[in-house]
């Protein structure tokens, strides 16, 4: 298993795992893999496994039943969206405009850019789509 930008591996399970529920592949209510699963399919320590499925257990994501497993809690989903959207702009949307501005580019000429991609640059040769912004974005 390789590990994901460094984290330890008991991270990478438990991310994993909530990919799982946000793309719902674990539905709310659906029973997690077990940890012994879980350290076969990654060939890690089980010990590592079952570190990852309580984090998400003290995350409030997943609940254990006795004698029957783990499972995804309702509104875990949500709760998880909620979270990875504020991620989102933190890791993605700040330093984008943060560079956006250093380019000279307006917020108007980046959304364009998202619209239209590269080719928003440049519309038929007639040089720049966009003015740059000297103006802080």
């Amino acid at each position: 298993m390789d590990q994901a930008e460094g984290l330890p591996l008991y991270l990478v399970v438990a991310q994993s795992l909530e990919a799982s529920i946000v793309d719902g592949s674990l539905p709310e209510g659906a029973q997690v893999p077990s940890t012994n699963d879980l350290a076969l399919f990654y060939r890690i320590n089980p010990a590592t496994a079952a570190k990852g499925v309580a984090h998400l257990v003290t995350d409030g994501m997943l609940h254990k039943r006795r004698g029957v497993g783990m499972f995804v809690n309702d509104g875990a989903r949500a709760l998880l969206l909620t979270r990875r959207r504020a991620e989102f702009a933190t890791r993605f949307i700040d330093p984008m405009l943060r560079e956006a501005d250093l380019l000279g580019l307006s917020v108007q000429a980046v959304v364009r850019l998202i619209e239209g991609g590269p080719a928003a640059i440049e519309t038929e040769g007639k040089g720049p789509a966009w003015t740059p912004s000297r103006s802080r974005v």
